[in-house]
């Protein structure tokens, strides 16, 4: 018997296949200055709204406050509402002790602060529940904390999947590698994504809000890292009453992130790169305020990447005549937030 060599084993892996076709992905609606700008804008609205899938019918809100409690600084109200059907979400609203006690005091701006994967929202307010925490939290992770020391009103809502919303089955299946994976895939089969799903919950807490006079919400804003940092990005894009928005370790083309490195299943928007990479997308954004914070060794959303998809970004906003209000923030390290670095350029690109 002959034996001829056969085939690289390389030809038999799909990556083989897949990565050449990311790299020719037609990006039907990638950003061209030469475009018609609110023809694309329009265009682009609609195409992310179809991929991102089927939303959840509205239902009343039916905010319920649990409890108040003084912090240091800070009054903290915990509440849940409804989202949609079978869903609620339990928040925390973190509000400024007044300095001037008057009744015609301004109302306080609110962050919204979105964690990403880990235990959960206890993370933003700086409290370390489970092994891991205290790791979490000093990578500048306590956003609602952060947000009360700037000054500003902070709301931390537990995400779909994390936390107190994590998916019960992760609990009995011990091949949950990720909270989120069967929830994604759940997701997928019904017409959703559960970026989606997420994002609805984010609108959904801006509703919610206008229960609490103390926040202004005609001047809200979002931020989170990693899957935080995701969410805020694409809930500013469908979500005009976000002002500013601040997404950490997330933001980066996605052939050179999510297309090429082992990611979450719930970053993973079907069909994305058929019409745009992540940095058009800041085009539903602009002329809203957006700072992006990244790592310059952040192994799984690499500075390579962000730098890319913040070019895009840079150009929309200058189309836009706005090229002021975006801004690109690298902290030293690795996948984490950089409050020291980002919070002044927050604070000069929302005015609060």
């Amino acid at each position: 018997m002959i034996t001829l060599p056969g085939p690289s084993p390389v030809t038999f892996a799909p990556e083989t296949c897949h990565n050449r076709l990311m790299a020719t992905a037609p990006r039907r609606l990638a950003f061209d200055p030469t475009f018609d700008y609110a023809a694309w804008r329009r265009e682009l609205r609609d195409t992310l709204q179809k991929l991102i899938g089927e939303m959840p019918e509205p239902v009343p809100l039916d905010v319920r406050v649990e409890t108040v409690t003084r912090g240091d600084g800070f009054d903290e109200t915990r509440f849940v509402f409804r989202t949609e059907v079978d869903v609620e979400v339990p928040a925390h609203l973190l509000v400024p002790h007044r300095q001037d006690q008057r009744e015609n005091t301004p109302l306080f701006p609110v962050v919204i602060c979105l964690q990403g994967h880990s235990t959960g929202m206890h993370i933003s307010l700086g409290r370390p529940l489970y092994e891991g925490d205290a790791e979490s939290i000093a990578g500048d992770r306590d956003f609602a904390l952060q947000a009360v020391r700037e000054g500003y009103a902070a709301l931390a809502i537990e995400q779909r999947c994390f936390g107190e919303r994590r998916h019960q089955r992760s609990t009995e299946v011990t091949s949950f590698t990720h909270t989120c994976r069967h929830a994604a895939m759940e997701a997928l089969l019904i017409g959703r994504t559960l970026i989606g799903e997420r994002v609805w919950d984010v609108s959904r807490a801006i509703d919610a809000l206008a229960a609490f006079p103390q926040v202004d919400i005609a001047r809200v804003g979002c931020m989170g890292n990693s899957g935080g940092g995701t969410i805020t990005y694409y809930a500013a894009c469908l979500d005009e009453r976000i002002s500013i928005a601040m997404p950490s370790c997330a933001v980066c083309a996605y052939h050179d992130s999510i297309g090429r490195i082992d990611h979450c299943e719930d970053n993973y928007l079907p069909r994305a790169l058929q019409y745009f990479d992540m940095g058009d997308l800041a085009g539903l954004i602009a002329p809203r305020s957006l700072v992006l914070v990244a790592g310059e060794h952040d192994p799984i959303f690499p500075l390579s990447g962000v730098k890319a998809a913040f070019a895009t970004i840079h150009s929309i906003y200058r189309t836009a005549g706005n090229a002021h209000r975006c801004r690109l923030v690298i902290g030293p390290e690795g996948h984490r937030f950089y409050a020291s670095e980002s919070w002044p350029v927050f604070r000069a690109l929302s005015g609060w």
